[in-house]
């Protein structure tokens, strides 16, 4: 599994994405003594470019729904290092991921919290223009308990949103970081979804709930969530990098030099 996920963190997802449908089998086994290292690593191959990525343009971003599409336009995706057309590996994990969705629905109930959240993570790859995804993501929140996965379900569903538009959702979505009954966490990955499937400007009474909300201590408790860890950087948890990008683009970045001086 740290093989295959280091091939995703180095460009090389030709070879990932072919493993794909096999670690679904795992993945979806709840006997399998595995399961849980192959679902943390199941999305890998059908992510492009999302390490470090944190801007409202490009977090959650899907440049294409079905394999078809991303095949037509897979020089946006770039080149791997090996050579291979990101593109391609990005749709064939896509593709793969697509066909098996009612084998992976099940797994948001699973009985554990980390089970459910790496399943949404999962999820959001998906091909999903019926919006069968968002619904069972949409169902499964209004009787979830853990405020991290809830977190987890709403950033899903701001993702396949983003890959296909449906203003409702995005309504739906603006409702929960709204909505102070919500749990903080909540709120906050639903302020970070609305920006990334609007243009906007965000509201004074988002920069209100991000502010009063994002706390240090949260932030690192939500780096729990795979969205966040591929969003950080060196020192900076993912969620507030994505609030320094989204909302204080004036600021400075911070120093990401591990072997910078200490001040």
């Amino acid at each position: 599994m740290g093989v295959l996920h280091g091939m995703c963190a180095e460009d090389s997802r030709a070879a990932a994405a072919v493993a794909v449908p096999f670690l679904i089998r795992v993945a979806t086994d709840i006997h399998h003594p595995h399961q849980a290292e192959a679902l943390g690593v199941l999305a890998g191959p059908a992510r492009a470019r999302h390490f470090g990525v944190a801007s409202r343009d490009e977090f959650l971003l899907h440049r294409a729904g079905t394999q078809h599409d991303v095949l037509d336009d897979y020089d946006d995706y770039g080149v791997e290092v090996t050579g291979y057309p990101a593109g391609w590996s990005v749709a064939a994990a896509r593709a793969a991921l697509t066909t098996e969705t009612p084998a992976l629905l099940p797994l948001l109930h699973d009985p554990d919290p980390t089970i459910r959240i790496d399943a949404a993570y999962t999820l959001a790859t998906t091909a999903d223009p019926d919006r069968t995804v968002r619904t069972a993501l949409a169902t499964r929140l209004t009787t979830e308990q853990d405020p991290l996965v809830r977190a987890a379900q709403v950033l899903a569903t701001a993702e396949l949103t983003r890959a296909h538009p449906h203003p409702p959702t995005t309504t739906w979505i603006r409702e929960r970081w709204h909505n102070r009954t919500q749990p903080p966490e909540v709120r906050l990955a639903a302020a970070i979804g609305w920006l990334c499937l609007t243009d906007e400007p965000a509201p004074d009474a988002l920069h209100a709930t991000v502010d009063a909300l994002a706390t240090d201590e949260r932030a690192h408790a939500m780096d729990a969530l795979p969205w966040m860890t591929a969003a950080a950087g060196t020192g900076e948890p993912g969620l507030l990098r994505c609030v320094r990008r989204m909302l204080r683009s004036d600021e400075p970045e911070p120093n990401d030099d591990p072997w910078a001086p200490l001040p």
